[in-house]
């Protein structure tokens, strides 16, 4: 009882260890791991690698946009301002105007148009009649988080596990980091580069001419099924089904504009759009992708009124990537505003391959193998007596299995920033480890217990003090979305703090138990 009272410090650090140890090797932790974060996890331990070790893409890019700000709509609703704004700008629609009112009467206005600056938004809100406080380049806080959100849902409808989407600030600008692992550039880009925006419209003849009207957004819809192939004699598909609310008006529409006529419809608009039946058309983007009528069957449940009862119906493209993507979209939403990472942008995107990835695990493996190796070297010159050393360099090896343990439990998937928290780990921690064998030994050798624990406390002041000033220090990076710098600084904080309430005082113990009779 007494060696245990007298030693529970080593006790608690080997338990540790050991549930370190499980959460790295135990079958039942990597099969979690794998189910929740999806990343690259290919070897003996429960690690989960990120984008630089794994390989994969990473989009960096802020959004296209100018916001105005201190805007007084008076009366006007939301609405109304945008198609306002709308109408005194060049090659912009009301759904690239957004207004958002503010609690005290004024509120932003934010235009995602490429190429309209911060003068022209100017211009455009005075022709339109509303006073405004400053116009400037870039988008709104809410702007950037309803992206971030709807992208991530992008990600995740498309079946691109252990993707990540993120705000990072530098300075005044502001981007979006998109991280998928194991997946090229190309098809990443192609999802995000998608606004997403998806709607049903009616193209229907009246008085000789033909009109255009939106019948259906996304927010019409109750729920959306996953694209489907097409069996014989039918194109490739998402069925969905209307909202009870949205159902009758668009019956009603159907049969009105002649959609839903006696005996269905039958749709020529890709080839004869002047002189075709009253069509459906599935617009993305803006971009008609395809246009289709009615059958006899569904046209008669809507001219009696049935189809509302229970309103399905899908959505037909041209091929099967189309109906993914009208499937991804209508899940997600549409973006807010695009990524600027067009040739001309200032976004960038790249690639790492897989085995460039393997190969970064290989060189951060054999980096921190010569760290501990340049480490022990050291320690054993300086002091030349294995009863000091040796515990020296397992307790510096023990942080980082524990690190490393706690990185597989929660599943924090590991970068070459991480990697250099853990190697800052080792160097900061054996220098504290030096400071309490330097202390302890400063006077001769220890005749008793008494004396040592004098002289070991004076050295855990001096660590504690420098362990407090690493925490201040690295505590901004770690709060802040700064990238790779936030990973470095979440680590170096947790192996000091693992350090000063652990690791040291365990050290304590095993050289008392050393070196004193």
């Amino acid at each position: 009882m007494g060696t245990f009272r007298d030693n529970w410090r080593i006790f608690v650090l080997v338990f540790v260890l050991m549930a370190s140890l499980f959460a790295l090797f135990s079958p039942t932790m990597a099969q979690g791991g794998t189910e929740t974060s999806g990343l690259a996890n290919d070897g003996p331990t429960n690690l989960q690698y990120g984008l630089q070790l794994s390989g994969g893409t990473r989009i960096r890019a802020p959004l296209v946009g100018v916001t105005a700000t201190e805007v007084e709509y008076g009366s006007e609703e939301a609405p109304e301002v945008e198609r306002a704004v709308a109408n005194e700008l060049d090659n912009t629609t009301v759904a690239d105007v957004i207004a958002r009112p503010g609690t005290d009467g004024a509120g932003t206005v934010e235009v995602t148009t490429e190429g309209v600056t911060p003068a022209e938004l100017g211009t455009a809100l005075d022709a339109a009649g509303y006073s405004y406080g400053e116009t400037r380049d870039g988008v709104t806080e809410e702007t950037r988080s309803q992206t971030v959100d709807i992208l991530s849902n992008k990600i995740n409808e498309a079946g691109l596990s252990g993707g990540t989407v993120q705000q990072i600030t530098s300075g005044n600008d502001h981007f979006i980091l998109i991280e998928v692992p194991d997946e090229n550039r190309q098809n990443v880009e192609e999802l995000v580069n998608q606004r997403g925006s998806v709607r049903v419209d009616v193209y229907y003849p009246t008085n000789g001419e033909y009109q255009q009207e939106t019948v259906l957004e996304r927010d019409d819809f109750q729920s959306i099924g996953n694209a489907r192939q097409g069996g014989e004699g039918q194109l490739p598909n998402v069925p969905v089904v209307v909202r009870e609310s949205a159902a009758p008006p668009f019956q009603q529409r159907m049969v009105e504009t002649g959609v839903a006529a006696q005996g269905g419809s039958t749709c020529r608009y890709g080839t004869a759009p002047n002189s075709t039946d009253a069509c459906m058309l599935l617009v993305v983007d803006g971009e008609v992708v395809n246009a289709f009528g009615m059958s006899p069957g569904l046209a008669g449940d809507m001219r009696t009124g049935d189809w509302a009862d229970d309103p399905r119906f899908i959505l037909q493209t041209q091929n099967f990537s189309g109906a993914r993507e009208v499937a991804i979209n209508l899940r997600a939403g549409a973006l807010p505003a695009p990524l600027d990472i067009g040739p001309d942008g200032e976004g960038t995107s790249s690639y790492i391959s897989p085995s460039q990835g393997t190969q970064f695990r290989v060189d951060s493996l054999l980096t921190g193998l010569i760290a501990v190796l340049a480490v022990a070297g050291v320690v054993f010159l300086r002091y030349g007596e294995a009863e000091v050393a040796l515990p020296m360099i397992v307790t510096a090896l023990s942080e980082v299995i524990i690190l490393l343990g706690f990185a597989a439990g929660i599943g924090y998937p590991l970068d070459l920033s991480v990697i250099a928290g853990f190697i800052a780990v080792i160097g900061t921690g054996v220098d504290d480890l030096i400071i309490i064998a330097d202390e302890v030994m400063s006077e001769g050798d220890v005749n008793s217990r008494r004396v040592f624990q004098s002289r070991f406390r004076k050295a855990f002041w001096v660590i504690g003090a420098a362990a407090a000033t690493t925490i201040i220090a690295m505590s901004p990076l770690a709060v802040l979305s700064l990238g790779d710098l936030q990973g470095f600084a979440i680590f170096t904080i947790l192996g000091v703090v693992v350090g000063v309430l652990l690791t040291r005082p365990a050290y304590g113990d095993i050289l008392r138990a050393l070196m004193t009779r």
